[in-house]
């Protein structure tokens, strides 16, 4: 079967209008009007939230939106490499979004006294600092990619609509946690370091490797029902050229916090050791001024 033509005018007006993807959409209205009535909330108290916070959160919703609900996800069942873009989007873009709204710190800081503590149980419980140990983490999301793309698994998924849906989530939560420790601004019982952050993500790229070659290489489609062979390589390269320009791009930014650091703590040490040459000369001076008060001929 030959791959359909991709259309911008369909990518851009095929919502999905089907029980599932009216769910996502609700829910992501939900939780994009929360995050809103949270910073309301804040600025009644007199608390100012950054608006840069607030669009990353709502560009994340928005991307999974993108993913799930547009013309986008219409293709993704029919064109492999569209696929591997919805999958880039749910396991990359929208967690990283998501991440850097800082949507707990903003809960915390909004709600009353009874959520606060229970927000902070869940935050400091065993189960969920278990959950979000960066080791146990970044291995889940890995098996779930080579699983998922290298098993009969993937076949099995596009015959059951409800198990893409699942999986979609399953990825999407697996992202958030994947890069919370990277670039999250939330509290977390998991602080990583600036070298850590960079071992963390160099972790993925023999991963995504792997999965980009045993794609672009295959002698056979992913799916010969639905998918050609060229549709496979497209989609593998796709999934693998994006997968890293993302890691990568990750890791830049983690430099620069490493050399903004750096230099603020560079800065901090220049103003600390001014400040104590300005110390050293007001004693210095005190003291010339006190052994030419008593050196002075007294008067009569």
């Amino acid at each position: 079967m030959p791959t359909p033509p991709v259309h911008l005018g369909t990518l851009l007006t095929g919502w999905q209008t089907d029980p599932l993807s009216l769910v996502v959409l609700a829910v992501d209205v939900f939780v994009a009007g929360a995050y809103i009535q949270g910073v309301r909330r804040l600025a009644a108290k007199g608390r100012r939230w950054s608006p840069w916070r607030t669009i990353s959160f709502l560009g994340g919703t928005l991307v999974v939106v993108v993913a799930v609900d547009s013309g986008l996800s219409g293709y993704s069942n029919s064109v492999f490499y569209v696929h591997a873009i919805q999958h880039v989007l749910l396991m990359n873009a929208a967690p990283v979004l998501f991440a850097l709204g800082a949507p707990m710190t903003l809960w915390l800081q909004a709600s009353g006294r009874n959520l606060q503590s229970f927000l902070l149980r869940v935050l400091h419980s065993k189960i969920f600092e278990a959950l979000t140990f960066p080791v146990l983490v970044a291995g889940i999301s890995y098996v779930l990619m080579l699983t998922y793309f290298l098993s009969s698994f993937y076949t099995f998924s596009e015959e059951h609509p409800l198990v893409v849906g699942i999986t979609n989530v399953v990825f999407l939560l697996a992202g958030c946690l994947y890069w919370w420790p990277v670039v999250g601004l939330d509290p977390s019982r998991w602080k990583l370091s600036f070298p850590a952050r960079l071992g963390y993500l160099a972790t993925g790229i023999p991963v995504t490797t792997f999965l980009g070659l045993g794609l672009v290489s295959a002698r056979y489609s992913i799916d010969p029902a639905i998918h050609t062979l060229a549709d496979t390589h497209a989609g593998g390269g796709a999934l693998w050229v994006l997968s890293e320009l993302f890691t990568l791009t990750a890791m830049g930014a983690v430099l620069l916090q490493l050399l903004h650091t750096e230099e603020r703590a560079a800065a901090r040490y220049d103003r600390r050791l001014a400040h104590e040459e300005a110390n050293l000369e007001r004693e210095a001076q005190l003291e010339r001024e006190r052994l030419a008060e008593e050196t002075a001929p007294r008067g009569a």
